[in-house]
């Protein structure tokens, strides 16, 4: 294979699998991902159509008796890429969907779409295995995410400025890209949840038990010795009068349906049969 013929990747595909693998083993506090299901669940609760078969992607998958109706049949991912050792971390990737067009009528990706190397590609594989009329919620961290975080590392790092947390994208990119992927009455909306924290370290954990921790590609620089003094500093610097900061997670959420010809469509431009015109004069006229 010609590497040269592929662009650079932004992140780790192993690392990033690592990252959720190493979650799934804590006994840490969910309450991020509690707080997607329960976003999700509440939005796919206002549809009410049936759905025949569901793929659920991430770590969301863990929720699914809380997200989807009972009965649903339901295909939960990661999953391992066919012919990989039993014991390899690697798993299926939100661009690299190996599934064939039409195998689902409600794909929800939550959490992980943010530290996705290809996005646009994935938004568009998305709706290509979507059945037409098929559903997509989707969930991303959001531009604003640890902000704290990011700005006491950027102190702390001092001279040696290191990418510890990978950026996030705004609302307004989001949006655009759900519609450039070619879905129907694409929506995108976002909410923060603002946490209050006593100390750096119980943010880092709070990371790690939802494993979105850094999945950058590249090598990881030696941090020193007394990173933990400098970040020290850091906090108190920031801390209020009960010695807390509060950090914010952003969350971005997606959904679209896959076209469909008895979809409803907004009337073409001029096929109005009443003018606007008309009744303004006569509401000024009474």
């Amino acid at each position: 294979m010609n590497n040269e013929l592929y662009p650079p990747e932004i992140f780790d595909r192993r690392r990033r699998h690592a990252l959720r693998a190493r979650a799934a083993g804590r006994s840490g506090d969910d309450f991020l991902w509690h707080h997607i299901a329960q976003d999700i669940a509440e939005r796919l609760s206002a549809v009410t159509r049936t759905f025949e078969h569901a793929l659920i992607i991430g770590p969301i998958g863990r929720w699914q008796a809380q997200i989807l109706r009972p009965n649903v049949p339901c295909t939960l991912a990661p999953l391992r890429d066919k012919g990989a050792e039993s014991d390899a971390p690697v798993a299926l990737e939100e661009d690299r969907l190996p599934f064939t067009p039409g195998s689902f009528d409600l794909v929800i990706s939550a959490g992980t779409l943010d530290s996705v190397n290809d996005l646009p590609g994935s938004l568009i594989q998305i709706r290509r295995i979507l059945r037409p009329d098929g559903l997509f919620l989707g969930h991303m961290f959001g531009a604003g995410t640890l902000a704290m975080l990011k700005a006491m590392l950027l102190e702390a790092d001092a001279d040696r400025v290191t990418p510890h947390i990978h950026p996030q994208i705004d609302l307004r990119s989001a949006a655009d890209l759900i519609v450039r992927a070619g879905f129907s009455l694409p929506v995108a909306d976002q909410d923060t949840t603002a946490v209050r924290y006593g100390d750096w370290r119980s943010i880092v954990s709070d990371i790690r038990d939802a494993g979105i921790g850094n999945a950058l590609a590249g090598p990881r620089n030696y941090l020193g010795k007394d990173i933990a003094t400098r970040l020290e500093y850091a906090f108190a610097a920031r801390a209020d009068a009960k010695a807390k900061v509060t950090e914010s997670f952003a969350h971005i959420y997606l959904s679209g349906w896959a076209p469909s010809e008895n979809q409803p469509r907004p009337a073409k431009r001029g096929s109005g049969q009443v003018s606007l015109a008309d009744i303004l004069s006569k509401d000024q006229a009474g």
